[in-house]
């Protein structure tokens, strides 16, 4: 029996001995012990989830899966307003409860600490009148077809969000996620069972579980469609051709099996979500999900930028704790590139979660509204990067969208098809293997990560002799210049010169001011709540076939690798950046990377 309990608002009863002047509040209790508890893995866990643990030779169990005991949870129920979780990973339980019942609750027996949730006023955001919330039915429906015809441009864009990550190459290899568990935590699923996208993941039942956190129901087929948008991008298809032919794949994990969780309320962010992101990542863990895509970032409506560090919140250390039990969690790095947080939210802040940022298609450079890192505490972040503008499913339709929300369902694709690949990888392997493998490696900025994970590095052998450098560093008094070597200047019939008559733009990849950014009204929303592109937008130029210019990336960073300045130049000239010697001082490095190859500068 699964002992975790998120009561949702219908279930809950508050307790009548509430002082009734007084409105209770949200307290975190944690305890003390686990004396005496009973526990059976192998009644507990799923199948699928002791052959991850036995496949990554961890424990059968460990402390944190023991449940809580059952006399402190009903000794701390008997004296609240509301039980609202109950936590075997953090031996914890959230609670409503008054002033007066909080400091009656030190005083019992195995109660460590009584903390309250710290609190900040969160704004609703303005939306129609939400209609009666669909109840599901069990009558055949007619398939959905999609309002208005897509495009050629709709066309090249889905099927270049996959082939940039080497999508035709792992369909070849049979890769697309076979004997992988996907959990994805979101808003809602709504219309996903009636959309022709997922006529092949419906009818084969590869959704083997779902459960909705904050209702404490099994349908999750409500609340919202950014759900159903983010699995699009995981096991979407197009529309097909004749005979049932399935469509191209919008996402690389078509065959993977999946857990639907839903943990967010659309249209505001409260602490009550962090809870169910907890309550969904336990009861993934015991059903046997290898990786978690969660497309949701909690910034501002409940945090400070100083506490994006990894440590603070519930569901980074959460998130943390799911790595050590062997889940690859992936995270949407965020949307506030564009406006005045600017950084990365949380859960993507957390050492051992994957986070993803925004590139832009037609640059293959990032794209302005993904959330720069580093982590409050300077680590680096986020880790990789994949489309930010994809075309993918809504709830009765395909629509072209914006947000690191769709970059992150990518990536948790490409993931589950080398993790089948290479299924004797633990998760923190496969995690350092995908950023190892990723265009940009071993340079790093806080804009594009390490960049796109690519197939190459898992297919390949690995490399006998030392990559070819492809510029020279070249001091003069007062400047190190960055000049190109003639052979790696080639272009098809011509050669670039060593210096143009006009130097290529720097492309909008530079560090981020540390002054707040005015907002932005047009800014694409924050994580969780992207809306398909207005009607009336400027249509999407037609997408580069597939290689981009040569770009040249450098960095500066200071004697910690914290990056002081970092640029991507589209390269129209052998002579590429000239940098002031006296910013090398103090143990500074210069890095850069072109062509595959990364060398470093220092004096």
């Amino acid at each position: 029996m699964l002992c975790l309990w998120l009561l949702g608002p219908a279930a809950a009863q508050p307790n009548p001995a509430a002082h009734p002047a007084e409105q209770p509040t949200r307290y975190w209790i944690t305890l003390s012990d686990k004396t005496g508890v009973e526990f059976n893995p192998g009644r507990y866990f799923a199948p699928e989830a002791r052959a991850r643990r036995q496949r990554q030779h961890l424990p059968a169990f460990e402390a944190s899966d023991l449940p809580v005991r059952a006399d402190y949870v009903a000794a701390i129920r008997a004296r609240v307003d509301t039980v609202t979780l109950v936590s075997r990973w953090f031996n914890a339980v959230a609670c409503r409860a008054t002033a007066a019942q909080a400091a009656a609750l030190r005083r019992l027996p195995g109660v460590r600490a009584v903390a309250a949730w710290p609190y900040r006023e969160v704004q609703v955001a303005a939306h129609a009148p939400a209609s009666k919330e669909p109840q599901p039915d069990n009558e055949p429906r007619q398939p959905l077809l999609p309002h208005k015809p897509l495009s050629p441009n709709d066309f090249l864009l889905a099927r270049r969000q996959t082939a940039h990550l080497d999508g035709p190459a792992l369909r070849a290899a049979g890769l697309e996620g076979q004997g992988l568990r996907i959990a994805v935590f979101d808003v809602g699923f709504k219309g996903l069972p009636t959309h022709p996208a997922f006529r092949e993941l419906v009818a084969g039942k590869r959704i083997v579980a779902m459960h909705d956190f904050l209702r404490n129901t099994d349908n999750v087929f409500i609340g919202g469609s950014h759900g159903t948008e983010v699995m699009g991008c995981l096991a979407g298809r197009l529309p097909g051709g004749p005979g049932d032919v399935p469509g191209p794949c919008l996402g690389l994990a078509p065959a993977a099996e999946y857990l639907l969780a839903r943990t967010e309320q659309l249209h505001r962010e409260r602490y009550a979500e962090e809870e169910a992101w907890l309550a969904a990542v336990e009861w993934a863990d015991r059903l046997g999900a290898d990786i978690i895509n969660s497309s949701l970032a909690y910034t501002e409506q409940r945090y400070f930028p100083e506490q994006m560090d990894g440590r603070h919140s519930l569901i980074a250390r959460a998130a943390n704790l799911a790595a050590r039990k062997g889940l690859l969690v992936v995270s949407a790095a965020g949307n506030d590139g564009d406006d005045d947080w600017v950084r990365i939210g949380t859960p993507a802040d957390a050492d051992s979660v994957l986070a993803i940022g925004g590139l832009d298609p037609e640059t293959g450079l990032h794209v302005d509204f993904s959330s720069y890192g580093p982590t409050a505490d300077r680590r680096p972040k986020p880790n990789l990067a994949a489309f930010g503008i994809v075309l993918t499913t809504t709830t009765d339709d395909y629509e072209r969208l914006e947000g690191t929300s769709f970059s992150s369902p990518l990536v948790a694709g490409f993931a589950a098809c080398l993790w089948q690949k290479n299924r004797q990888l633990t998760a923190m392997q496969l995690f350092q293997a995908l950023e190892k493998s990723a265009d940009l490696y071993p340079y790093f900025d806080y804009a594009h990560g390490f960049g796109r994970p690519r197939l190459a590095h898992f297919a390949l052998p690995a490399p006998t002799a030392a990559l070819v450098p492809t510029f020279d560093f070249v001091p003069h008094d007062s400047l190190v210049a960055v000049v190109i070597r003639p052979e790696a200047a080639l272009r098809p019939a011509e050669m670039l010169p060593l210096v143009a008559e006009q130097s290529g733009a720097v492309l909008p990849s530079l560090t981020p001011p540390e002054e707040a950014k005015p907002a932005n009204d047009n800014s694409v929303p924050r994580v969780g709540h992207e809306q398909p592109v207005a009607p009336g937008s400027a249509p999407l130029n037609p997408l580069p076939e597939p290689n981009y210019p040569a770009y040249l990336y450098w960095n500066l960073a200071d004697h910690r690798g914290v990056l002081r300045r970092y640029e991507a130049h589209a390269v129209t000239q052998r002579l590429v950046v000239q940098v002031p010697r006296r910013l090398l001082r103090g143990g500074d490095v210069l890095r850069v990377h072109f062509k595959g190859y990364t060398g470093t500068y220092s004096e």
